[in-house]
């Protein structure tokens, strides 16, 4: 491993920023626009071709199911007769194989959302599936269009972040340690594959050598903010850097896997530059890691199942020996409630890690609900002063005006609910605060006794960088921004706050419900996950249509009661249509109890969700 202090090896090659898209009709052709080099990547649409490297002496035949990339000399012949469509894409997303052929993800559309150590960062702003096939058959042709619902989902997928020139999927220390050399590998073969968004969409491209092309992506959130304390200037940069290897949606992913990756795991790391000094803190959250599940049924809050009780504590095992080869010591704070479905999965947990606790490895159960209630979240100080202790022996990392490293992170705080957004958001925000008035204080911009709240200014972009971070995570994973984010926000709890609250809940139930099963089977396919659930008895439908059946059965149930209320006011003239009445409400009582009892079947549900039992 190099030493940070060696002298820096060649640069890697520079990715291509801009590229105009080519449309021909068999092929589509990216041409670099910055001039970094004399060839074209060119996608085709119909069978094999040959193509030649920049030297001309190697020669590369790849066919990518009936679709191909390559680096090709020269554009084809156009003109009146051949008008292909041009446009400007802003990187290669990566190609994605499917039975009934490849498409290629391009970037349409970006902004840039501020700096990362001196190098732009941009959010996805438009994505679009370019397909490199062409359907011939009826049956390619039906089988396309069962997968275009699943591709338009893909196309909306949010909180996706790259940079041309600096690896975002690794932290500050991780990078520092790792020193020059790898800094000149190419951005790809830097990134870190639990937070490469598009690493399986990479992979024809790898095998083809397209350095310049090869975009890493994360899926996330970045934010900067500019602040002044006194006379110093104080910059603060939030990174949500999410694992893609138990990725989903709210209740579609919970728990972990038998190699105990957790849904829902987030790497959180806050940045501050002050003084000339660069200082990092990383913190994680992830659903409780064990075997468990929470299956759609049309229940505002669906019963918790633990799966597999057996294999909790090896798959819980799995889950810390893995944060500690990343992240050294680990304190778990579980936030769940101590009673009521809930309790059942804290008391899992806490057998569960019982026999692996040691110095290095923590617990600690705090009640939110039953301590902070709906408003006193001030009371977490009391959960702080639990982990005061640990926070300060595992320090942070902190870099001095010579970029040489004086402090080192050892350890870091993994915190859960059951969502792991809202109460989780909240105490996260808490104990980064805390990290950073510290940082400050070392630094001496603040006094011994000083606090960011005593700085307006400061203190409300604060709560607004971590309120935006919490809605951007819950967004992402539950479809609506976090829960209690006025008091992120703001600082106290709001009747707004509270209005909204109930909104998105609602919200929640709806998507969860309705809309979430095709979300997560668009995720599966991006990341090449087809089976990875530990549910129990979800069989594999044969195409999609739950929110069609209980389009028919609420309609069913609103037409019964509607013919219902129209025999009863009729009921006064003529007996006969009480009984009429009387039918109508059966039915409508009928058909509900049968929607209640088979709730599962009137959800919609991941179509490559595969039991395990």
């Amino acid at each position: 491993m190099a030493a940070p202090n060696e002298a820096s090896p060649s640069p890697p090659p520079k990715l291509h920023t801009r590229l105009w898209l080519w449309e021909f009709v068999d092929r589509y052709l990216f041409e670099p626009v910055d001039g970094l080099a004399d060839l074209f990547l060119s996608g085709r649409s119909l069978g094999q071709f040959v193509s030649n490297l920049c030297n001309q002496e190697e020669e590369l035949a790849r066919t990518l199911h009936n679709g191909s990339m390559n680096l090709v000399e020269e554009l084809p012949p156009h003109g009146p007769s051949v008008n292909p469509k041009v446009r400007i894409v802003f990187g290669v997303m990566g190609v994605l194989r499917l039975a009934v052929g490849s498409y290629c993800l391009v970037i349409t559309d970006c902004d840039c959302v501020g700096s990362y150590m001196g190098h732009a960062v941009f959010k996805v702003t438009g994505l679009k599936a370019l397909p490199c096939h062409t359907s011939s058959s009826a049956e390619q042709k039906k089988t396309e269009k069962e997968f275009s619902e699943l591709l338009d989902a893909a196309e909306r997928s949010i909180g996706l972040y790259f940079s041309y020139e600096t690896n975002l999927t690794l932290t500050l220390q991780r990078l520092y340690d790792l020193g020059d050399k790898f800094k000149a590998l190419p951005l790809w073969r830097q990134a870190e594959p639990r937070f490469l968004w598009n690493g399986y969409l990479l992979e024809p491209l790898i095998e083809n050598k397209l350095d310049q092309y090869l975009l890493p992506v994360i899926q996330g959130n970045f934010q900067n903010i500019h602040a002044e304390v006194w006379s110093e200037k104080v910059n603060v940069t939030m990174i949500a850097r999410r694992c893609t290897r138990r990725i989903g949606t709210r209740c579609w992913r919970r728990g972990a896997d038998p190699e105990g990756y957790a849904a829902n795991f987030v790497e959180s790391e806050q940045i501050m530059q002050s003084k000339g000094f660069t200082a990092s803190y990383v913190q994680v959250r992830g659903s409780m890691p064990f075997l468990w599940e929470q299956i759609v049924d049309l229940t505002y809050k669906p019963s918790f199942d633990v799966i597999r009780v057996e294999e909790a504590a090896r798959v819980l095992e799995r889950h810390f020996h893995d944060l500690q080869k990343k992240y050294g010591a680990v304190v778990a704070i579980d936030l769940v409630n101590s009673s009521g479905a809930e309790g059942r999965l804290y008391k899992r947990y806490e057998q569960s890690i019982e026999p692996i606790l040691s110095e290095d490895i923590r617990f600690v159960h705090f009640d939110f609900h039953k301590i902070c209630g709906h408003i006193h979240f001030e009371r977490l100080s009391q959960l702080y002063d639990q982990i005061e202790d640990y926070l300060k022996k595992h320090k942070y990392f902190l870099l001095n005006e010579e970029g040489k490293k004086t402090e080192e992170q050892t350890g870091t705080v993994r915190t859960n609910c059951i969502d792991c957004l809202d109460r989780t958001n909240v105490t996260q925000s808490m104990v980064g605060r805390k990290i950073l008035e510290s940082q400050l204080q070392r630094l001496g911009v603040l006094g011994a006794n000083d606090t960011i709240s005593n700085y307006p200014a400061f203190d409300a972009d604060y709560k607004v960088l971590w309120a935006n971070h919490g809605d951007a995570i819950s967004t992402q994973y539950s479809g609506t921004p976090a829960l209690k984010g006025d008091f992120v926000r703001y600082g106290k709890r709001t009747t707004q706050g509270i209005l909204n609250d109930l909104w998105n809940a609602l919200a929640r139930y709806y998507l969860n419900n309705f809309a979430d099963g095709t979300k997560q089977d668009a995720m599966d396919l991006i990341q090449g996950h087809y089976v990875s659930s530990v549910s129990r008895d979800i069989a594999v439908p044969g195409k999609p249509g739950a929110l069609e059946s209980f389009r028919v059965a609420f309609a069913l149930v609103l037409g019964a009661a509607m013919f219902m209320l129209i025999s009863l006011r009729q009921a006064r003239n003529d007996l006969r249509h009480l009984v009429v009445a009387l039918v109508w409400a059966v039915l409508c009582i009928g058909i509900t109890q049968y929607v209640k009892k088979n709730g599962r079947k009137f959800c919609n549900r991941p179509r490559f969700f595969l039991s395990r039992h």
